[in-house]
């Protein structure tokens, strides 16, 4: 049961991801051809008024298949085919192109909602108290709001955690020590160096004594609203700070996941932890999936929107050829990724390296 969750998970986000694309291109006037879900051979089709719509075998990816998306436009052609993709105001097409990755943000934030709403109480940022024999509570104080750890400017409880958990500077006792910023009897200070108890295990990493207990807030709309989009730009950053991180070389190949590693990390939420846990690994994958959309990475939505960019600012496109050649490579490139890192799931799972 749980793995038929964790496969109706990636189809929802799949599918409104594309449905983004879908229902800017029928505002903007553009022929969709083709709606799919899934990559591969189709196994359903449904012909609709204009738009053929698909499911497909593979439930990885979709697409949404353009009339005249391939190439640019003469005037001759636009006025042949005023429909066509390319035959469309560049505005519109860039309005096309973001509207996959942005209805995959709202997702994220639906459901950092619910997820806030499912919850008993709403956590603060604020110190309510220290776990007994605490050395934190040497420089911080019951009633500190936390506002930065380390240069990171903090949103949710979630990033307190998240940078502790993500620090290595030490002082000559071994443990782990961080500059905060707070905000004390209305007073914005910062406290350098607060020290948190830390113990070595035997791999060698610091295991952090997170000492800190923090708040609740009361529940009501407006701190139910600001918490969900407190919880969503969270989540966004996390992930490009991941990415830098990735780029800096502080994660490999082997710490990524493809669909088989994320779906096994749904399918054991779904068994073992609580609904807002669930929900948050869902707005974490649907924000994942709307931020790295956006990267200008080839084939990806982010690429394709500074082609556009480009041709309105030189007010021709760019050649279709040289196009469609970046696209392709960069497709080829992230297919061999996606058959590296699938590789690698695999060997997680007999291994037991997602435990």
């Amino acid at each position: 049961m749980s793995i038929v969750i964790a496969i109706l998970i990636f189809c929802v986000i799949i599918l409104l991801h594309e449905f983004g694309h879908f229902i800017a291109a029928k505002a903007c006037g553009i022929y969709v051809k083709e709606f799919a879900l899934g990559m591969g051979p189709a196994l359903l089709r449904k012909k609709g008024k204009e738009t053929e719509y698909t499911l497909r075998a593979i439930p990885i990816g979709g697409f949404c298949a353009f009339e005249g998306e391939d190439g640019g436009a003469t005037e001759e052609e636009k006025l042949r085919n005023p429909r066509a993709f390319n035959a469309r105001p560049v505005w519109q097409r860039m309005i096309v192109i973001l509207a996959g990755p942005i209805m995959n943000l709202i997702l994220g934030f639906i459901v950092s909602l619910v997820m806030v709403c499912s919850m008993e109480y709403i956590p603060s940022t604020t110190i309510h108290s220290f776990e007994e024999q605490s050395i934190t509570s040497e420089y911080l104080m019951p009633g500190d709001e936390i506002l930065s750890i380390e240069g990171l400017t903090i949103f949710t409880d979630r990033d307190i955690s998240y940078k502790l958990l993500n620090s290595d500077r030490r002082n000559e006792k071994g443990n782990l020590v961080y500059d905060f910023r707070i905000k004390r009897n209305g007073e914005v200070i910062t406290v350098p160096d607060v020290e948190f108890y830390t113990t070595e295990k035997e791999d060698g990493t610091a295991d952090l004594h997170f000492d800190l207990v923090i708040l609740a807030k009361e529940k009501t709309f407006g701190s139910v609203i600001s918490q969900s989009w407190r919880e969503s730009c969270s989540t966004a950053r996390v992930i490009v700070m991941t990415l830098v991180d990735m780029i800096r070389g502080k994660y490999g190949l082997n710490d990524l996941s493809g669909p088989i590693g994320v779906g096994t990390v749904i399918t054991e939420a779904v068994k073992h932890y609580s609904l807002a846990d669930i929900l948050y690994i869902v707005a974490l994958i649907t924000i994942n999936v709307g931020v790295f959309n956006l990267l200008p990475i080839p084939a990806l939505d982010g690429a394709r929107f500074i082609f556009l960019l480009i041709e309105l600012i030189r007010r021709k496109p760019v050649k279709p050829e040289v196009e469609g050649t970046i696209h392709a490579v960069g497709m080829a490139l992230m297919l061999v990724l996606m058959i590296v890192v699938t590789f690698g799931d695999i060997r997680k799972l007999f291994t037991g390296g997602f435990a």
